[in-house]
């Protein structure tokens, strides 16, 4: 009676990891893109890395001075093969950036190549710099 006791606990406890297992498979990894950004006196340029994203996979959404970057990278597997055990799974990226009121988000050009996504978001006009004229008394 004790050896099928024991065959009983060994069987839960596999039913456990292996439900532990799916839950972990089913969790999406999210990432913090690498970034870099240059401010000069006319705009904010920002690079994002975000290798294996394509642009259908990219979300750039500017909302009540928030930028948010959401984007899901895609590990191919080439339809001839079957994948019998991976462990790199497709990362899922998410950053997100407070915009000062000096630029103009309105007006934010952005470009996917290689990887690297490149953020461009303009000074608004009143914030930029200018000289100003002084009068001769």
């Amino acid at each position: 009676m004790s050896d099928y006791t024991s065959t009983q606990i060994a069987e839960r406890e596999q039913g456990a990891a292996v439900r532990q297992r799916a839950a972990e498979e089913n969790r999406r990894q999210t990432l913090t893109p690498s970034v870099d950004i240059v401010e000069d006196r006319h705009k904010v340029t920002l690079w994002a890395d975000l290798p294996g994203v394509s642009k259908e996979q990219l979300e750039v959404k500017v909302h009540d001075g928030s930028l948010t970057i959401e984007a899901e990278s895609v590990v191919h597997v080439p339809a001839s093969l079957q994948l019998a055990h991976s462990e790199v799974r497709a990362p899922y990226f998410s950053r997100t950036f407070t915009v000062s009121d000096e630029f103009d988000t309105s007006k934010v050009e952005a470009s996917l190549k290689n990887g690297v996504l490149t953020l461009t978001i303009p000074r608004r006009e009143e914030a930029k710099p200018r000289r100003v004229e002084i009068a001769s008394a």
